[in-house]
């Protein structure tokens, strides 16, 4: 099965997510009925989540978007989350949806809508930390891996040319796996004060994923990763014995892979290298605060300090009708890709990841950019616009970029614009999906896409604390 399966939208749906019939002309009148599991059949309650669900719907006018925040923004807890404990500490297993594996990036954007609700609610804190608990342990078993079983139950990938273990369900080395955690455990601990979360393993993936990042900025050899996969995808497996593209030694960090898990052209993916500064910055407070590590500390401002200085000297570039622009991937021999993936970390969401300011003028002109068809990666139908990528191809755009466009949007009327082609496009399920064709949202990819599906949510609730007034206007 692919990362991101295809699957139709009259596909049936896992944990009972889709019973009502596709689009159709007497869906505009029908009643907007909860596709949500029934309560007994839910992964995870939280009353904090359940309060806060009644409490926007209040706030909205428009009965379908409503219908869609309540099926969207519990999707996470109501389908993915396995919480138990393990050795009498919390411990939270979460799949993608229709992928029973656990992603480093997914777990950490799935539950990340919630965390504002921990405070509130003590059995969502749990939950919280034992997706942490997970995370470490995760990262502790393999460094390199984006994707994890539950148990060491074997992967249908386990005949990869990589170093696999029982534990993984696949193994694509990606900055932003290691990014993610951190981005969760920095954020959890800002967020409510609660030190519970910097256990000794912490400790430990912060060295390792220090030493990682380092090892792959390939100064003296091509390091200790190499993947290779028997496929007929080409951006599914690494050329040149394993190892991708020739780079030159900047100071920035390789990702073999892009947050869509495709292979990288250039592999100095940029957007992950912005990502990495912010990681180790937090990474260096938490190691002096905490741990009172002042050398890990010091260690992780170098590097952080290193990748700074390479982004600014190898990834910028003027380009003609926009100005100084950010590229995608760059290869440190003068080599620059000009484009943007919807998967996140992308250009486009740099200030939500807290890479950049949204009003710096370098992103404005790369967010021009990227929302263009200059972007090669960019559609626009009649079915609406937005930003997609290589893992599902051409004229297929991804409803997290429209989010994403609006979650770094300055101007209410784009903002407005962006929710509307998300009401337009869910062909009648009341969820999001991975892609859907420009002309026509009932060829859709997977109906079950947890990430997708809390994001906008994230998105909803963010306009409910900073607009209101728009979700009465849409």
């Amino acid at each position: 099965m692919e990362r991101r399966n295809f699957i139709k939208y009259n596909a049936l749906a896992a944990a009972g997510m889709l019973s009502a019939p596709v689009w159709s002309s007497a869906f505009a009148t029908a009643a907007f009925e909860s596709k949500r599991p029934p309560v007994g059949k839910r992964n995870f309650i939280s009353k904090a989540v359940e309060d806060t669900i009644l409490e926007v719907k209040k706030t909205i006018a428009n009965p379908e978007l409503a219908w869609m925040f309540e099926n969207c923004f519990p999707n996470t807890l109501d389908t993915t989350v396995d919480f138990s404990t393990e050795n009498g500490k919390p411990d939270t297993f979460v799949i993608t949806g229709d992928i029973h594996a656990m992603w480093l990036r997914d777990s950490t954007a799935q539950v990340w809508p919630y965390l504002s609700l921990v405070k509130e609610d003590e059995r969502l804190n749990q939950l919280f930390l034992g997706v942490l608990n997970r995370q470490a342990k995760c990262i502790l078993i393999d460094p390199y891996a984006n994707a994890f079983n539950k148990e060491a139950a074997g992967s249908e990938w386990e005949t990869d040319d990589t170093d696999m273990k029982p534990e993984l369900h696949e193994r694509k080395w990606e900055i932003d796996s290691l990014c993610y955690p951190i981005r969760l455990l920095y954020h959890y601990w800002k967020s409510t004060g609660n030190e519970d979360c910097f256990s000794e393993d912490w400790h430990i993936v912060f060295r390792s994923i220090l030493s990682t990042f380092i090892k792959q900025q390939r100064k003296e050899k091509k390091g200790d990763y190499h993947f290779t996969r028997v496929t007929h995808k080409p951006t599914d497996t690494l050329c040149c014995g394993g190892y991708g593209n020739p780079v030159n030694p900047v100071g920035l960090i390789v990702s073999s892979f892009r947050p869509s898990d495709d292979a990288t052209i250039f592999p100095f993916l940029i957007p992950s290298n912005y990502f990495a500064v912010t990681s180790l910055t937090q990474m260096a407070e938490i190691a002096s605060v905490i741990y009172g590590d002042e050398e890990l500390a010091a260690g992780a401002q170098k590097l952080a300090g290193e990748v700074t200085e390479a982004i600014e000297k190898f990834a910028l570039a003027e380009r003609p009708d926009f100005g100084k622009v950010i590229a995608f991937e760059v290869d440190g021999f003068g080599n620059r890709l000009f484009m943007d993936d919807a998967n996140i970390p992308s250009l486009l969401a740099l200030p939500y990841l807290g890479a950049l300011d949204v009003s710096d003028p370098v992103y404005q002109n790369t967010r021009r950019l990227v929302l263009s068809d200059a972007n090669p990666w960019f559609f626009r139908g009649k079915a609406g616009e937005g930003i997609g990528g290589p893992h599902v191809g051409a004229d297929m755009i991804w409803p997290m970029s429209i989010v994403m466009q609006a979650m770094t949007s300055t101007s209410d009327d784009e903002i407005v614009r962006c929710v509307r082609i998300l009401l337009k496009t869910h062909a009648g399920t009341g969820f999001m999906h991975e892609t859907f064709h420009k002309d026509n949202p009932e060829n859709f990819t997977r109906s079950w896409f947890a990430w997708a599906n809390t994001l906008f949510g994230e998105l909803i609730l963010k306009l409910y604390h900073t607009k209101p007034d728009l979700l009465k206007e849409i």
